[in-house]
């Protein structure tokens, strides 16, 4: 009886909001109006649509055709994002990834929705969702000729009063850096400033310039005779390299790949398939030493 008293009463709104019966008694049975029929016709294409509108989302990665972009300097391209590039467009064939180097405005580019995802050497502002990538700590690179190339350690008064190669990552400077430098009431000089970490090996010899780069690169030709590689100050900390994005891509299932290939740590639960576990295992592996 409730549910009759109920449908009633949709039936009674409805006449009212449309201004038409609807339904009709015809002998002991009713029929549609002429505009109901007409809407019943117009219902009969837009449900489907309806129902897939409002069905939970999924997400297959094998013929999503997303497009990804991501801001990064070449330090994680060189490290770990040319494997990310690979893993993507084998997982997902028909998505295009576009990594480009970050502006000068990345946290904005982050906010506003222009990149899915970015990378720092600290913890991003409070405004993010942020992943630990790794942790590692800097160097000073230098001609091997260089009078500084036989110390162990550089102190911090020996490595201020240097010419330094700076890669512009923000600003001219690299963050890390500068930052840490101000926080102790110091700063160096600049005689070379290059765009990539890529071109400091080959800037290097023969010069007195000394690079702060990222250990994990520079073992990549730590063994080039042309170069010194000396600790840097110990007042340098160690960092912690960070990914990031928005919370509001928190739940979006086509964000996975990206995430799933950047991040060893991804936990297994919130792989959509055997194949992003399998992304995972194979970054831990490389993360611990095994190489790409």
């Amino acid at each position: 009886m409730r549910e009759e008293e109920g449908a009633a009463t949709k039936v009674a709104a409805l006449r009212q909001l449309l201004d038409d019966q609807l339904l009709v008694r015809a002998g002991s049975a009713y029929v549609l109006t002429p505009r109901a029929q007409r809407i019943q016709r117009q219902l009969a294409g837009l449900m489907p649509q309806l129902e897939t509108l409002f069905a939970a989302e999924v997400f297959d990665p094998a013929t999503a055709e997303e497009h990804y972009r991501l801001a990064a300097t070449d330090y994680a391209l060189l490290l770990f994002l040319h494997q990310l590039a690979r893993e993507v467009n084998k997982l997902s064939p028909h998505s295009a990834l576009r990594i480009e180097s970050p502006r000068d405005a990345v946290f904005d580019d982050v906010l506003h929705g222009r990149l899915d995802l970015s990378f720092y050497v600290a913890a991003p502002p409070a405004a993010f969702h942020q992943e630990l990538l790794f942790e590692d700590i800097c160097v000073c690179v230098m001609s091997a000729d260089n009078p500084l190339a036989r110390r162990k350690r550089l102190t911090l008064d020996e490595y201020v009063r240097c010419s330094h190669l700076v890669i512009d990552i923000i600003d001219g400077e690299q963050p890390l850096i500068a930052n840490r430098l101000r926080e102790l009431g110091v700063a160096r000089r600049a005689g070379l400033t290059l765009p990539l970490n890529a071109g400091a090996a080959a800037a290097l010899p023969g010069t007195n310039l000394v690079a702060t780069l990222n250990k994990r690169l520079v073992e990549r030709y730590a063994e080039d005779p042309a170069l010194a590689v000396v600790a840097a100050p110990v007042e340098l900390e160690p960092f912690h390299y960070f990914m990031f994005w928005h919370p509001r891509l928190d739940h979006d299932p086509a964000q996975d790949p990206l995430r799933c290939s950047s991040n060893p740590r991804w936990p297994v639960g919130h792989a959509l398939t055997g194949r992003f576990i399998q992304c995972r295992l194979r970054w831990i592996a490389i993360f611990n030493g095994g190489g790409p």
